[in-house]
């Protein structure tokens, strides 16, 4: 019988990105605190107009910092219930990577994300789907494009384009 080391391990390190598609200006600074709590350092982001949205604000931040991070970061920012935002977290060792959507129509989507970054949908997922299909349930396209996120991409696809060449702000959390 052999005993592992006694040395605490690290986490694994993870880069992600948060894309604050819109919020209004009253609540720019409650979502620089929220991030910077979870990340543990101040955060400043450049704000700029939202032309999706006239009089409301977007802001991009790229971040570093230990594995479940962008789970962390979304909690902070869905009591936010104004906001539309996406979080991504990269793949690292041992753990998936991941996506989460939030719109104030639709609430939060999540998703485990591949390494090239496309959807993995559960296996136990896909047969409820199928189930409920055959039984009467949700038609079965409806609910595979409720595991894709696309009602949350369709929603916020105007933001995203609205955004583009918009500057980007990075942040190493402190681990």
């Amino acid at each position: 019988m052999s005993v592992g080391s006694t040395r605490p391990r690290t986490p694994a390190t993870t880069r992600g990105v948060v894309l604050v598609h819109s919020a209004p200006p009253a609540l720019c600074p409650h979502v620089e605190w929220a991030l910077a709590a979870v990340l543990g350092t101040r955060v400043t982001l450049d704000w700029t107009a939202q032309p999706a949205a006239p009089g409301l604000l977007r802001a991009e931040l790229s971040w570093q910092g230990a594995a479940g991070t962008g789970a962390r970061l979304t909690s902070a920012l869905r009591d936010c219930r104004l906001l539309r935002f996406e979080v991504t977290e990269e793949p690292s060792p041992g753990a998936e990577g991941e996506r989460y959507a939030f719109t104030p129509s639709l609430g939060l989507f999540s998703a485990v994300m591949s390494v090239h970054g496309d959807i993995l949908v559960p296996e136990e997922r896909l047969r409820t789907v199928v189930a409920e299909a055959s039984t009467g349930g949700v038609p079965l396209p409806d609910a595979l494009a409720r595991l894709l996120g696309t009602s949350w991409d369709a929603e916020l696809e105007a933001f995203r384009r609205a955004g583009e060449g918009a500057p980007v702000r990075w942040l190493h959390q402190v681990v």
